[in-house]
């Protein structure tokens, strides 16, 4: 039933996430040039692999050894922007269309935190990987990694319709509020490393 809500609600709101999904691809082109999109392999459902479609936010520029320089250095203007509004995770509906994430789970990470994760906190991946979860609308990267992965699994023995919907409406206020967006002094989030013992 998860699977036929969220095909219904990505259709039914097409006409609202459409245009700004056009607008927002004309302004990335234009200040950041191609590609448009940035794609990232990342576990999915019982940690499968799949690729992440997100918005770029980030040029290419890197140091005079050719290594990529650090994230908040790259993060553009209009970088910002979109990632404060998280309409970079806009495209992921078609992660969604396709059956590699659901609206509502825990956010897909990077794969080479597969082998950090506890045996608690891989369960975390019993579910669909989600554009929002429950994680994102208490703290979002505000909170530390521990206490993200605690809701995420809080998530996976809770989850059901109404929870859902409850997600869904508190992302709005998140995204409206801006809440989250950055941990101190990171673009995002510090790597995960491993939990502390």
């Amino acid at each position: 039933m998860k699977r036929s809500v969220d095909l219904l609600l990505v259709i039914l709101a097409a006409p609202l996430w459409l245009p700004v999904l056009l607008l927002v691809s004309v302004l990335i082109r234009l200040r950041l040039g191609s590609p448009i999109f940035f794609r990232q392999i990342r576990p999915g459902l019982r940690g499968r692999p799949f690729k992440l479609v997100k918005f770029r936010t980030m040029t290419d520029a890197r140091d005079a050894e050719g290594h990529l320089l650090p994230d908040s250095e790259r993060l553009t203007r209009i970088g910002r922007f979109v990632r404060a509004t998280s309409l970079d995770e806009l495209p992921e509906l078609w992660n969604v269309v396709k059956g590699d994430m659901s609206l509502v789970g825990p956010r897909p990470l990077m794969m080479d935190y597969l082998p950090l994760y506890t045996a608690a906190q891989a369960r975390r991946h019993d579910v669909r990987p989600g554009i929002t979860g429950w994680a994102q609308v208490n703290g979002r990267n505000a909170i530390s990694w521990e206490e993200k992965f605690a809701l995420d699994v809080w998530y996976v023995d809770n989850r059901s319709l109404w929870l859902d919907i409850r997600i869904l409406c508190r992302t709005w206020v998140s995204v409206v509020r801006r809440q989250g967006i950055s941990a101190d002094g990171e673009a995002t989030m510090p790597r995960f490393v491993g939990s502390r013992s």
